[in-house]
């Protein structure tokens, strides 16, 4: 077991509860997005706790994910997102994993390998609406659909795009989207073909636009309690299920004038008590920090000073400021009456709360609470 003080803490009761809150917000099924190591929160076991708790379709961005997950025991579809190359279309395959389909050529990559197999595939279209990243053109799409229907190796299972600016609540690229998007489906109707599955919104379509819920939603980001901006509105009652906690390794009287860390970039104009806590940018814990992010120790807030460093950093207790030796130190999470938020830290970090949260690395151990208790 770790015996470092640094660590996080994943609260699966609150999983639980932004689920089904999500749940009851837009009352169709829900695609849990776990890719990028469940946005830090640990992919094998948040996957294994949502999964009991009732999800029926997981959302990851690689096959190397998908098939983390198919080797843990995780049965249920998994729908790969990102786009794929041919050499990895087979191993899809063989692992029931459900494939991005986003040009024609990629369908008749899909098709060639499944046929080679015999074995169907399981497929979503990609349609691009206005990311420009991959799909194919909602305005070029006709052919695309027509050559899924009528495909024999694949199993047309979704159709879907993914929403560029519906974190913001008032911008009117959703609507042009969601309009484009609808165009290119109700080709399936001139064609007299079944509509798949139409999903559309992420964390941000969630939270403000109604209209682009469809058959099924992706939330992200908003899963783990986490709003995908500064200016989304908090319309339903998720909870932050990360705590990043650490504790005190060192402390010393700084004179006046000795400057602190890499560079000189810091010294207390006056004496002043600082402490040293063992987790740095070799963490993932952003160096983008230095003399600017906070933590709380004993209920209060101390600023980082000097450069943060790869494995540690100090923080100024001030010149009447005490701590002790394994004193606990909270960088994201409660303590006492205070909360330092994912979104603080972004803040301060000139980022966003996805960066954040998905840059801690395994070499921070996870621990989890509440929930069944699986292994």
């Amino acid at each position: 077991m770790s015996q470092r003080p640094t660590r996080i803490v994943v609260d699966l009761d609150a999983l639980s509860h932004n689920l089904q809150v999500i749940h009851a917000h837009v009352q169709v099924p829900v695609m849990a997005i776990v890719k990028a190591n469940a946005y830090g929160h640990g992919l094998v076991r948040v996957a294994h706790h949502l999964q009991a708790q009732g999800v029926t379709q997981f959302g990851v961005a690689f096959a190397e994910e998908a098939l983390t997950l198919r080797r843990a025991g995780i049965s249920l579809p998994i729908l790969v997102l990102g786009g794929i190359l041919g050499r990895q279309v087979g191993q899809l395959i063989q692992h029931d994993l459900e494939i991005t389909v986003s040009s024609l050529d990629k369908l008749r990559k899909v098709e060639a390998a499944a046929e080679r197999l015999q074995r169907k595939a399981v497929i979503h279209l990609k349609i691009d609406t206005g990311m420009e990243r991959i799909g194919v053109h909602s305005y070029s799409c006709a052919a695309f659909i027509e050559a899924a229907v009528a495909s024999t190796w694949c199993v047309l299972k979704g159709v879907y795009s993914h929403l560029a600016c519906a974190d913001d609540p008032h911008s009117p690229k959703t609507a042009q989207q969601l309009e484009r998007f609808l165009q290119a489906c109700a080709h399936f109707e001139r064609i007299g073909a079944p509509m798949p599955i139409r999903h559309l919104a992420n964390s941000g379509g969630v939270l403000h636009f109604p209209e682009t819920w469809l058959d099924m939603v992706r939330p992200g980001i908003m899963l783990y309690g986490v709003l995908p901006d500064p200016a989304a509105y908090r319309s339903v009652d998720i909870r932050p299920a990360l705590s990043l906690l650490s504790q005190v390794v060192y402390f010393k009287v700084v004179k006046a004038g000795s400057s602190v860390s890499y560079g000189a970039t810091w010294a207390p104009a006056q004496d002043t008590h600082v402490v040293t806590v063992p987790i740095g940018y070799g963490d993932g814990y952003p160096r983008a920090l230095s003399n600017r992010g906070q933590v709380l120790i004993r209920g209060q807030l101390h600023p980082i000073v000097g450069r943060l460093c790869m494995d540690q950093f100090m923080v100024d207790l001030g010149p009447h400021g005490s701590a002790y030796v394994e004193d606990d130190v909270v960088l994201i999470g409660p303590q006492g009456e205070q909360i330092l938020t994912v979104e603080d830290v972004a803040a301060w970090a000139d980022t966003i709360g996805y960066e954040i949260l998905t840059r801690f690395n395994e070499r921070i151990p996870r621990e989890y609470v509440g929930g069944p208790n699986i292994r």
